[in-house]
């Protein structure tokens, strides 16, 4: 009992300490309709709990209606994935377009089919988990020693056996470790779903407080909602625990050396899997809207969107402004992302050289992470600015955290053997980090960096959306606002497949890496 009182009192110091300083801020710039302070915060919570409350429960359970399909959707591509490894690329392309479709835009979009309903908190929130889950599952499911396989393969049993006796016993630690960075993110799907025009929720609630400048009230709803989110976060990484997910064994796989392929073949493959993919996204998008019987006047189809930026008259016009808020959204994505990145990974790695932080830091982390975007990035910009730094200090706090979860994850998960090797030579802490941990790390932050590209632009895209008025994100919400159908399906597809791009460029870089590094993450 002593020990675990010892244990807590870094946490509670660091509570305490953040806790003064909330108030301290508060208090610096009252009058500036920013900050709320701790205390101001309480009192609005237990003035209206009632409505808070309520509320809350409404956006929990979409949230959590949203997260299990969501996952559920997630293992079962996983599992066909791994099965059928010739569909995989297809696979992750498709889902990896409908993960980078900008909430901005799709809500509003599923607001019309939907209605006043749950429905889109509830899709919303199965986008916004899914595809962390899917990658996750991937790294899991790949992460087992060879011979464990050759055992499986030597009793005559196939593929589904090995997934079922193997690979998702091995997979459970990265699956939980999906989960936890779902929670938080289910609930935010929900909030930006109820943002689209629900009735009732603590999306409603957050619309209502920014727009009567009720900043006790704002900051009450988002402490509501990230205490929520925290405490999904801290859930699955119980379960996590008791379910004993320790270091693997060792993993000896030979570095990954390719069949010889000429350049041509390369190409005509690349090609070919580009073209297939194409098609399959066209005819889901196609289909989808004619078995909906959605009407063409707001579900605009391929041709409408290739005319609207084409053939049209004005088609030069459209594509200007596209491009100009794009860029717009751009120059600041990308300098948030990578500040995100280096932040996680290097809090990461000073929390493992250094383990007594981790028990004031984390705390704080998840609390980051756990508020909604869509209460704070208005309160942010204003305290920081309409400028650069407001919606990179956003992105880059969206991308933080779940680098910094991943990448611990990756360093926790490297194998006991090969620290007790280099404590056999009394190694130095760096050493070990450098020529073990982050080798380990590897699988981790590059699927956290593939995972960080649509988080980005859909980070920005809500700061532009809710408050700084420019770039793609705001061009979205007038489109929506005024029925511009055609403009507004244009900048979907333009963001998809940028975040596209941009993932496919880092899965490249990725794949050469790992060939060295963790050859068992390219097994097909």
């Amino acid at each position: 009992m002593t020990g675990r009182i010892a244990a807590a009192v870094p946490s509670l110091l660091t509570a305490l300490v953040g806790l003064a300083l909330w108030q301290a801020l508060a208090s610096i710039t009252q009058g500036l309709f920013v900050f709320a302070g701790p205390a101001d915060v309480l009192r609005a919570i237990i003035a209206e709990a009632p409505l808070l409350f309520a509320s809350a429960g409404i956006t929990l359970k979409s949230a959590t209606i949203g997260f299990v399909l969501g996952n559920a959707a997630a293992a079962v591509l996983a599992t066909i994935a791994l099965a059928v490894p010739r569909v995989e690329r297809l696979i992750s392309g498709v889902a990896l377009v409908f993960f980078c479709l900008p909430f901005v835009a799709t809500g509003p979009i599923l607001r019309v089919i939907y209605g006043v309903g749950d429905g889109p908190q509830i899709v919303l929130a199965a986008l916004a988990t899914y595809y962390t889950t899917y990658l996750c599952l991937l790294v899991g499911l790949r992460s087992m020693p060879a011979s464990w396989l050759d055992l499986v393969r030597s009793y005559g049993r196939g593929r589904v056996s090995e997934i079922i006796h193997v690979r998702a016993l091995a997979s459970l630690p990265y699956f939980t470790a999906g989960l936890q960075i779902g929670a938080p993110a289910a609930f935010l799907g929900a909030m930006v779903g109820e943002f689209t025009g629900a009735e009732r929720g603590l999306g409603v609630l957050s619309v209502r407080a920014m727009r009567g400048l009720d900043v006790d009230m704002t900051w009450a709803i988002a402490a509501l909602a990230a205490t929520l989110s925290a405490l999904g976060f801290w859930l699955f990484g119980w379960l996590g625990r008791t379910l004993g997910a320790g270091p693997p064994p060792l993993l000896l796989s030979a570095s990954r050396q390719d069949l010889p392929r000429s350049r041509a073949a390369a190409l005509t493959n690349s090609v070919g899997s580009f073209a297939l993919l194409t098609v399959s996204i066209l005819a889901l998008w196609l289909g989808l809207m004619n078995v909906l019987g959605l009407s063409s006047f707001f579900a605009k189809r391929p041709q409408d969107v290739f005319a609207f930026l084409v053939t049209d008259p004005g088609a030069s016009a459209n594509r200007a402004i596209l491009a100009d808020s794009f860029w717009q959204t751009l120059s600041l994505t990308f300098p948030g992302y990578l500040v995100g990145l280096l932040l996680g990974a290097g809090l990461a790695i000073l929390l493992v050289l250094r383990p007594r932080l981790a028990a004031g830091m984390l705390p704080i982390a998840i609390a980051l992470r756990s508020v909604p975007i869509v209460t704070t990035a208005p309160l942010l910009v204003l305290a920081l600015g309409r400028g650069a730094v407001g919606t990179i200090v956003i992105v880059a706090v969206m991308i933080f955290f779940p680098t910094l979860a991943a990448c611990l994850e990756g360093m926790r998960r490297t194998p006991q053997s090969v620290l007790d090797l280099f404590a056999s030579y009394a190694a130095s802490p760096w050493k070990r980090i450098f020529h073990a941990q982050i080798p380990a790390m590897l699988p981790a932050i590059f699927a956290s960096a593939r995972m960080a590209v649509p988080a980005a632009f859909l980070s920005a895209t809500t700061a532009e959306w809710l408050a700084t008025g420019t770039g793609i994100g705001s061009l979205m919400a007038l489109t929506a606002s005024t029925s511009n159908y055609a403009m507004l399906w244009s900048a979907i597809i333009l963001l998809a497949v940028a975040a596209s791009l941009l993932y496919a460029a880092v899965h490249w870089f990725e794949r050469r890496i790992l060939k060295t590094f963790a050859s068992e993450q390219l097994a097909i």
